[in-house]
């Protein structure tokens, strides 16, 4: 009597579905835990004015981190960010100061912003000059010229609607965090619905495959580079009305905690990958930490070495995803 061999090769495909869910949910999942630990643990953690502090403290991340997170799906990264956000600041403050026009003000540091943006897209598509030199000579230049600008000063600024700019309050949350809330949404749908999504993607998977196939792969990232200067720059705009002055010195480091955020929310560092979502969890992941150390009064020396210990592992991480994903 013959009998028919069995199988098993159901269970190795559903473990290793298993395995990749767990993977592509662990850092959502590690948040949550995080923050019901902190929740249950730190005093004034949960509050309302805390959570809503929170998320104000990261609506400049966000913001900047929607379009670097393109930046490094096309396998390219900008380090002048904190620059523009100063440089920004900085020509609005001066533009309202001179001729007391929000609009114009604001027309100023967007344009700026993009000029940066598209300047820096410009040398490494079309110049072929390396992403790391060319945003690093800008990071240099963009804060020199805010130093030179303000003549080493803040630019005060006493225009009420334009400190209502960063001020405001709709729907009982600060305007800078429902302008995070649609850089997230429209920067969403732009990668994930759209054809400039879908060729980014594909520029960081194989830039020349691209080429090939009808992707206008210059032009592409030097808007990506544009929107990514524009977006910061508005960041910077809003920051300037926060605070309500022009600093010069604002927003230093602030390129390694979008890059982090990026990372530790699944942006790959050699492209290709890139979820938006990935991308909020890591930025209140930055912040929840942030704001924990205020909270518990933890030095700021410290605080330099927790971020950079977050930024590198968040690069350890996206290796070992690397890996694992070649060996299967």
């Amino acid at each position: 009597m013959s009998t028919i061999p069995v199988t098993h090769t159901g269970a190795p495909a559903l473990a290793g579905r298993q395995r990749a869910l767990l993977i592509e949910y662990s850092m959502p999942l590690a948040y949550a835990v995080l923050f019901a630990v902190l929740a249950a643990t730190v005093d004034n953690f949960f509050s309302v004015a805390n959570v809503v502090g929170l998320m104000l403290s990261v609506a400049q991340i966000g913001m900047v981190a929607c379009t670097m997170m393109l930046c490094l799906a096309s396998r390219d990264f900008d380090l002048s960010v904190g620059s523009t956000i100063a440089f920004a600041g900085v020509l609005g403050a001066m533009v309202l100061e001179r001729t007391g026009s929000v609009t114009l003000a604001v027309g100023a540091g967007l344009g700026a912003g993009a000029l940066i943006g598209a300047g820096n897209g410009v040398l490494i598509a079309y110049l072929r000059v390396n992403a790391l030199i060319a945003t690093l000579a800008t990071m240099l230049m963009v804060r020199g010229l805010a130093f030179i600008a303000s003549q080493g000063q803040a630019v005060g600024i006493n225009s009420d609607a334009f400190i209502a700019f960063g001020d405001a309050q709709v729907f009982g949350l600060p305007l800078p965090v429902l302008v995070a809330g649609a850089c997230f949404l429209v920067f969403g749908v732009l990668l994930n619905h759209t054809v400039f999504g879908r060729n980014t993607l594909a520029i960081g998977g194989n830039p020349e495959a691209a080429r090939l196939a009808g992707v206008k792969v210059e032009k592409l990232r030097v808007w990506i580079f544009l929107l990514q200067g524009l977006v910061t720059a508005l960041a910077g705009l809003i920051l300037a009305s926060r605070i309500t002055s022009g600093q010069p010195n604002a927003a230093q480091g602030f390129e390694l905690d979008v890059i982090s955020a990026c990372v530790l929310g699944g942006v790959s560092l050699q492209g290709v990958k890139a979820r938006i979502f990935g991308v909020l969890i890591g930025v209140l992941i930055m912040g929840t930490v942030e704001n924990v150390m205020n909270l518990l009064n933890v030095d700021s020396f410290y605080q330099y070495l927790v971020r950079g210990s977050i930024l590198l592992a968040a690069v350890l991480l996206d290796q070992l995803k690397a890996r694992g994903e070649r060996r299967t």
